[in-house]
């Protein structure tokens, strides 16, 4: 019994053991992922090796169409396209985004560098 009175009082007098959330947020570990940020169409030669590498199909690649996007909703944030891309030029942010419903209010990140047979035609 006096071991339960002895608890209480230590309860009463002490700090939650939670955070309240969202109002108290925490700040997020060093080196953790937080979102594919996205690509650097510029230095991109649009291999398509990120786009086999991901196991979540969110990456598509269009050589023809010099293009590359992905889609936030099937991303599980593994960094594996960021490891394989021979050109280094996809990259990722720490920063953490709120969490979604709707597909409509999440953009997807896109790029895509103009054809140069389009500019001939036009």
């Amino acid at each position: 019994m006096f071991k339960m009175v002895e608890n209480v009082l230590k309860n009463l007098v002490s700090k939650p053991a939670t955070r309240n959330y969202p109002f108290d947020k925490r700040e997020p570990f060093k080196d953790s992922r937080g979102h594919i940020s996205g690509c650097d169409i510029d230095v991109c030669i649009f291999c398509g090796m990120c786009q086999r590498k991901c196991p979540a199909n969110a990456i598509v690649v269009s050589k023809p169409e010099k293009s590359w996007e992905i889609d936030q909703f099937k991303c599980v944030i593994c960094n594996a396209c960021v490891e394989v891309c021979p050109k280094k030029c996809i990259f990722s942010s720490a920063e953490h985004k709120s969490a979604q419903s709707f597909k409509d209010k999440l953009k997807l990140v896109q790029a895509s560098k103009p054809v140069e047979g389009a500019e001939q035609n036009a």
